[in-house]
């Protein structure tokens, strides 16, 4: 079982792969090589800066194609920060720019009235119950870094929402694809427990 965390010049990603490699994530592999992103039984697609930059990056590397067909087969995904707003319609952060669209919806700036970005550690709340939060307790803290946020078209899809001047969604999760607006690799005990139970919900999903 093959984990990889896809490199495409947008955060640091070996903090990400270390922590997964903590929590037992099987034959964790760094890469931006598309063919080897297409043997992944995990893919995991984290990610800090612009979005516009991020797609451009991507769509270089031959990755996008890659990506879309690992989630339309239905297997293992974590998606962090960036990583969660590249799977909606379009982000409007410089200009307007195509994501994914894994989802409907856009990524917009958070609200007037709030220090941008958020940076610090802030609270979950959760909108329905999952394994993902075995062990995780409405309004633990999570560490974020961000100045833009997801606003889906579909409610169903949300698993959390965090308070910042409103109430953002702060992770969404559907089948076996998860993505997080914080950063769990930052987010100490209660952020490798988010991690371990990905990883629990992906080894059932491909035995």
């Amino acid at each position: 079982m093959r984990t990889i965390v896809i490199d495409y010049g947008m955060g640091n990603l070996r903090s990400v792969a270390k922590a997964l490699e903590t929590v037992g994530f099987p034959d964790v592999l760094i890469t931006g090589d598309y063919r080897k992103v297409e043997t992944a039984d995990i893919l995991v697609l984290p990610g800090v800066g612009a979005f516009g930059d991020a797609i451009k990056n991507l769509e270089e590397l031959g990755l996008i194609e890659s990506i879309r067909k690992h989630i339309e087969k239905g297997k293992p995904f974590l998606g962090i920060c960036l990583g969660l707003q590249l799977l909606f319609e379009k982000s409007y952060e410089h200009g307007e720019h195509k994501g994914l669209g894994v989802f409907k919806g856009e990524v917009r700036l958070l609200p007037t009235g709030v220090k941008i970005p958020h940076i610090g550690w802030n609270q979950l709340w959760f909108k329905r119950e999952s394994e993902i939060l075995e062990g995780i307790k409405e309004g633990d803290f999570f560490y974020f870094v961000h100045s833009y946020r997801v606003i889906p078209k579909e409610e169903e899809i949300v698993l959390t929402t965090t308070d910042y001047g409103e109430y953002f969604v702060s992770s969404v999760l559907v089948d076996n694809l998860l993505a997080v607006q914080f950063h769990p690799e930052k987010s100490q005990k209660k952020g490798l427990k988010l991690l371990e139970n990905f990883r629990k919900k992906a080894e059932k999903a491909i035995s």
